[in-house]
């Protein structure tokens, strides 16, 4: 049995003060007023990943380049202000609050959702993505976050589950890696759901449980790879940490995905990066010769593929934590 006491105490580590606080918060449940949670929340901006990604922020708030907030994928101010809301920071902090508003300002569509462009209408990754960061960044009330939401309920397939494509009036295609809606969901204050939402949450549920968060079509591989920074792809731990914050927690058709958790788990209680996008493969030459076009995606990296992730074994323990199984 792993030894949970020395895994915390790595997580606690003063030199990743947004894991830190993350492992204050979220997994001992300690208070905002309490003095260890205050003093690693001030210092998230003073050492550590949050720090490395404010410190390359340019005046005008954005990141690499003021006209598209997109592109580069992976580093522009869009990928960046992802990775800054799961590290804990808020619209309290200046420059996230910059780029918040740029983003919301330039990339909202006319129909609720947010695009890669900001015209035509909404896309699905892009406005599922959005409304996450935006909640977790303290934009909870604002419209463009609600109307955000909306669109997520209008464009779900009728039968539950979304497809990043396949959006709009057909409204019929369905997969696994159109996850985004549903992780929105997850940190959307219960009480701001509309019926509408509350029914379009359990269909979308419904799909991946049906699946078992894993089962269509053939073996994907990539699935399997527990990555981060999550961006817009899957993985089972992706699936196990939305469910389970919804509170699907105890539902059997999670046991394959919890089982391989637990598997993945070292020795020493912790768990490994398996890659920063999950469809490298372990030879990423060979991965590269395959897929040229990848080249042009360069992966931002906070961890070191291969080797013990505290922000993987952070959500891993979060997820145990939901289902009462650490």
């Amino acid at each position: 049995m792993p030894n949970n006491s020395s895994v915390i105490k790595w997580l606690l580590e003063e030199n990743q003060p947004s894991v830190r606080y993350l492992t204050l918060t979220e997994l001992l449940e300690r208070p905002e007023k309490d003095s260890d949670v205050k003093s690693a929340r001030k210092n998230i901006t003073s050492v550590g990943w949050a720090k490395e990604i404010l410190d390359k922020q340019l005046p005008s708030g954005c990141w690499v380049h003021e006209k598209h907030l997109f592109n580069p994928t992976f580093h522009a101010t869009f990928w960046m202000l992802m990775i800054l809301s799961d590290l804990g920071l808020t619209k309290q902090e200046p420059g996230v609050a910059k780029a918040s508003e740029l983003w919301m300002e330039r990339y909202a569509t006319k129909d609720g959702g947010f695009s890669y462009s900001g015209k035509a209408g909404g896309h699905l990754c892009v406005t599922g993505n959005s409304a996450r960061a935006l909640v977790k960044l303290g934009y909870v009330d604002h419209p463009k976050v609600r109307s955000s939401f909306e669109w997520l309920v209008e464009n779900q397939a009728d039968k539950g589950g979304w497809s990043c494509w396949n959006f709009g009036k057909k409204r019929t295609g369905r997969t696994l890696d159109s996850w985004e809606p549903l992780s929105a969901f997850a940190v959307y204050p219960r009480q701001k759901w509309t019926r509408s939402m509350k029914l379009a949450c359990e269909k979308g549920a419904e799909f991946f449980l049906e699946r078992e968060l894993h089962k269509q079509g053939a073996r994907w591989e990539p699935w399997y790879r527990f990555h981060y920074p999550v961006h817009y792809y899957y993985d089972l731990l992706v699936g196990l940490d939305f469910m389970t914050a919804l509170g699907y927690s105890n539902d059997k058709r999670l046991e394959y995905a919890i089982s391989l958790l637990k598997e993945k788990r070292r020795k020493d209680g912790r768990w490994i990066l398996d890659a920063n996008r999950p469809e490298e493969s372990p030879d990423l030459a060979a991965f590269r010769k395959q897929h040229p076009n990848s080249k042009d995606l360069t992966p931002f990296v906070l961890e070191k593929p291969g080797e013990p992730s505290k922000m993987i074994t952070l959500i891993a323990m979060k997820v145990l934590s939901r289902i009462d199984d650490e």
